[in-house]
């Protein structure tokens, strides 16, 4: 039994005292026996939830076999925070790895809000290897040592910090609900319309226009790239960058107040998600993985335009068009987009629609603000809850 490290009962613990590696592999994910199968790509950072997933019949090569209960860690690129609890049992990525608590020295409802703490993910970007994909291991992992309270404790702070969590759930379902009112709102305000569909291409003033990906720096560097995740179902979402380097290419792909941006790499269920950059800043450019769309809005306002490409009949269009090899991560191009029917009503309605979907959208920007100040809330409370002062009983 490790030695105590305060007297108010914390003690240090390996990282495999805490918690057991399940390594049960799966050479082909078709014959799993399961139904679902959970990506990199489905797991969304700070979130403990599991919203979206794939087949196992979408995918070939080994996977790992997880049951519910048990912890997806994203390996790779640790700083993404990419981190979930499985609520069913299924298959997921090998570039993750899946973690059971030891209950005896760590509660499964506090280690997953553990490894959320800045504690468990600064230690873990230290210990990653890779310059391109940092990427964590096992062995390495395993070793690290880390103080943790009593179970007792351990049962309070995830009492805690989980009624955050849970409130943030519910917020993002709020989310949703909104998001699927405001779609069918603005379908029965074009059907009223009865405008004839145009090719996008045809309303656009350029060919849509990939940006510029660098390698993400380790410091800040006064200049920042959008990171995919900045573009949602409920539109843009400020705070997703990564700092980069300002070259010369990242200069050219520098974003304006009011540009409109399309993902053009993703996985089937969020490829083409638009976007309205709203800030006001010099010193963010979009990422190849987006285009800018840059619509004649004599013609074509670029909130309608937004509103269509997110709505259900548009993300339809999109989707159909998305291709690629890899079974979970799908592609558009210009030359696609640009064939995308859009429904023109006169500039004056499509002003019309946009104020009538207009509290949808203020509605939408202040949940995510209430989201992300959660987190922020939750975030402190786990740093508090693990600072060495409540090591020490300060």
């Amino acid at each position: 039994m490790p030695e105590s490290t305060s007297a108010n009962g914390w003690r240090k613990y390996r990282f495999d005292e805490m918690a057991v590696m399940v390594n049960d592999r799966i050479d082909d994910p078709s014959e799993a026996n399961v139904e679902y199968y959970v990506g990199l790509e489905h797991l969304d950072s700070e979130s403990l939830t599991i919203h979206r997933w794939g087949s196992p019949s979408d995918v070939e090569a080994t996977k790992l076999r997880f049951r519910a209960g048990d912890i997806i860690f994203g390996r790779r690129r640790v700083y993404q925070r990419k981190l979930a609890v499985a609520h069913f049992d299924g298959i997921c990525s090998a570039h993750a790895m899946v973690l059971r608590a030891k209950s005896e020295v760590a509660l499964a409802e506090f280690l997953p809000f553990f490894m959320q703490s800045d504690l468990f993910m600064e230690r873990a970007k230290e210990i990653s290897v890779g310059s391109l994909s940092p990427t964590i291991n096992w062995k390495s992992l395993a070793k690290e040592e880390f103080a943790l309270p009593p179970l007792e404790e351990q049962q309070r702070i995830a009492g805690v910090v989980g009624a955050a969590d849970c409130t943030a759930e519910s917020l993002m379902e709020l989310l949703e609900a909104a998001r699927l009112a405001e779609g069918s709102l603005l379908a029965e305000l074009v059907a009223r319309c009865n405008a004839q569909e145009i090719t996008l291409g045809s309303l656009l003033m350029e060919s849509p226009r990939n940006g510029c990906s660098a390698t993400e720096t380790s410091a800040p560097t006064g200049h920042w790239v959008l990171s995919l995740s900045a573009l949602t179902r409920w539109g843009y979402r400020p705070g997703e960058l990564k700092p980069v380097e300002k070259t010369d290419a990242m200069a050219a792909a520098v974003l304006r107040q009011g540009d409109l941006l399309i993902s053009r790499s993703n996985t089937r269920d969020l490829v083409g998600l638009p976007g309205v950059f709203d800030e006001n800043r010099t010193d963010v450019s979009w990422p190849d993985t987006m285009m800018r769309l840059t619509p004649d809005e004599s013609r074509l306002r670029k909130r309608f335009l937004e509103l269509f490409l997110r709505s259900p009949a548009g993300r339809r269009q999109v989707q159909s068009f998305a291709a690629g090899t890899s079974a979970s991560m799908k592609k558009i191009n210009a030359t696609n987009v640009k064939k995308l029917l859009i429904p023109l009503p006169k500039p004056e309605v499509q002003d019309s629609i946009e104020s009538k979907t207009e509290p949808f959208r203020q509605a939408r920007d202040l949940t995510q603000r209430r989201i992300s100040e959660l987190m922020d809330f939750k975030r402190t409370l786990l740093n508090h809850a693990l600072s060495p002062a409540a090591r020490e009983g300060v």
